[in-house]
């Protein structure tokens, strides 16, 4: 069995509407992907920290509950569990402010053996946090040394902005590092200061060869050598946004062990893959933002293969 781990920051989300609290949820873009993986029946590892108190415990016990390994989870006593206020705006796109405080060592748990057949996904800023980056490149040269399949997300929001210069060469460094890059048209126009999918890839490209931009309503831009191609997206009146990008990265992945796509020296992914990719991302990511969650319902998986195979066949 292919293993999946995902490695990130682990946060509680209390999401806001109206200037009220109305949800409160285990969250982090790691998370949130590996939860709705697990609900589809994915074998998932996570590999995060938390505190020891009674947020930590929250969470861990959500984490039981639905079935994600804790094997790699770092606990920590310095320090508290990491607080996230998410603000929804009338789009229901979330606008955030984070409470943390994290002890002096990070991430002191054990690296995983990874090899071939595993996949990994890690990204935000926790893939650029100084704080934790000479921790993240050991899991990273491990997992890169064993081939196993590496997913880079940047993630990377507005509130960056003042540190870009400076973070740019660590994200370049990032997608060097991973086999398939997937990231939103905000995180590029961000990054790069670019909206043209095209262009955007033209700068990636010299860095890892498979692309997915989503664009929200306007669709999504895959891209890989020789090979790039659009799909259009249901129109929908999202309840939340929360958990879009990660939910996309769990189809991607459900994509990628149902079809058993896997890489030699280097991902090769061919064209009717990518409609499977495509497919799988588009149908998470449209369900997540149906919901006042991060992650599918536990029901998603009864109708997830049948409706894929609609999309599949209507793109077809």
């Amino acid at each position: 069995m292919r293993r999946v781990f995902g490695l990130g920051e682990t946060v509680l989300d209390i999401i806001f509407k109206d200037h009220q609290p109305v949800a409160a949820k285990a969250g982090g873009s790691a998370l949130n992907t590996l939860v709705s993986l697990a609900r589809v029946d994915v074998s998932v590892n996570f590999i995060t920290e938390i505190g020891n108190d009674q947020v930590g415990e929250n969470i861990m016990q959500f984490l039981t509950n639905n079935g994600l390994s804790s094997d790699y989870v770092c606990r920590f006593s310095e320090g508290k569990s990491a607080v996230a206020l998410a603000f929804l705006n009338d789009q229901n796109d979330a606008e955030y402010e984070f409470f943390k405080a994290y002890p002096q060592q990070r991430l002191v748990g054990e690296i995983p053996d990874f090899n071939s057949d595993d996949i990994l996904i890690y990204g935000s800023y926790f893939g650029l946090n100084p704080a934790v980056r000479p921790r993240i490149l050991e899991y990273l040269d491990a997992a890169k040394a064993k081939g196993t399949l590496i997913i880079y997300d940047p993630n990377f929001r507005s509130h960056h902005l003042k540190n870009r210069k400076k973070l740019i060469p660590v994200i370049e460094e990032n997608f060097a590092y991973a086999d398939l890059v997937r990231g939103s048209d905000e995180d590029f126009m961000n990054i790069y200061g670019m909206d043209n999918p095209t262009e955007v890839y033209a700068n990636v490209a010299s860095h890892c060869n498979n692309l997915v931009i989503t664009a929200g309503s306007k669709g999504v831009y895959t891209f890989s050598s020789g090979f790039h191609r659009h799909y259009k997206v249901p129109i929908i009146n999202p309840i939340s946004t929360i958990g879009a990008g990660d939910n996309f990265n769990a189809g991607i992945i459900k994509a990628i062990l149902d079809y058993n796509i896997t890489k030699n020296n280097e991902l090769v992914i061919s064209p009717q893959d990518w409609v499977h990719i495509a497919a799988y991302g588009i149908e998470f990511s449209s369900e997540v933002c149906m919901r006042i969650d991060n992650y599918v319902d536990n029901g998603f998986r009864d109708s997830l293969s049948k409706n894929v195979n609609k999309r599949i066949k209507a793109t077809n």
